[in-house]
């Protein structure tokens, strides 16, 4: 994972509020629809990974799981956040690549806490191995 990538990442969860996070969870069920539509047969786990990290978030968020550190919270929340932004690093609607850079962002996300994300998993009875953190 490039230095890059884990810097914009952490600079972009330094930013997430509880104010961010409040609009992200309204927005949250139309984001869990739209990250269905993803279309990218070269990133085949990036709808899978957006759909746990938007579990990770909402359970976290409403309580019903508190074994997460906040910064883990935060950078889950920033990679939602990415992946649905209308403006990327690269244009979403390019062929092939589009959502490379979300890819990127997310799979930081579950490389930087993956024993954590793990134990989330765990506790909810999900197949970690299921949530890879391949492309």
């Amino acid at each position: 994972m490039s230095s890059e990538i884990a810097q914009f990442v952490e600079h972009g969860a330094s930013r997430v509020t509880p104010q961010v996070i409040g609009r992200l969870l309204h927005k949250l069920p139309m984001l869990k629809a739209e990250f269905t539509q993803i279309d990218e047969p070269s990133l085949p786990h990036l709808i899978d990974q957006l759909e746990f990290l938007a579990d990770v978030v909402e359970d976290v968020a409403d309580g019903s799981y508190q074994n997460l550190p906040y910064h883990a919270f935060a950078v889950a929340a920033f990679a939602l956040i990415y992946a649905h932004k209308a403006v990327d690093i690269i244009p979403d609607e390019v062929p092939g690549i589009g959502h490379a850079d979300d890819s990127a962002v997310v799979r930081y996300a579950l490389l930087r806490y993956r024993t954590q994300f793990e134990a989330y998993a765990i506790s909810r009875e999900l197949d970690w191995s299921t949530i890879t953190t391949a492309p």
